[in-house]
């Protein structure tokens, strides 16, 4: 079982920039696909970034150049460099760990952080 926990998210102005973190428990962090996904009000949860266990990166068109997301193994933890934030990102934003073993699929889901970002 792998436990998620996020921080760092709050209030900021536009323009701003915010790192959130999530740490994940157990021992198979360094072979799990890492994600951050986020919902704002109203809408569906939307992929924002992954992160392979390779380090390979995705993210989503519209955090593309704005967004940088990055995992420290050693640390068990997975970040999320928000800079130049937008009103349109305010959502609860949640960390995904994606584990993938003979051929089955297990989704991990910290609790969210709220980004808020308004002047």
């Amino acid at each position: 079982q792998v436990q998620l926990v996020e921080s760092g998210g709050g209030l900021v102005q536009p323009g701003g920039s915010l790192r959130l973190s999530c740490a994940a428990s157990g021992t198979i962090f360094s072979r799990m696909l890492m994600g951050w996904y986020r919902q704002a009000p109203g809408k569906q949860r939307e992929l924002v970034a992954t992160i392979g266990s390779g380090g390979s990166t995705n993210y989503a068109d519209s955090v593309k150049g704005r967004f940088t997301i990055s995992r420290d193994n050693a640390k068990n933890t997975v970040y999320l460099q928000m800079n130049s934030l937008k009103p349109e990102d305010t959502a609860v934003y949640y960390c995904n760990g994606n584990w993938s073993l003979l051929g089955r699929e297990t989704d991990y889901w910290g609790q969210g952080t709220q980004v808020t970002v308004s002047s």
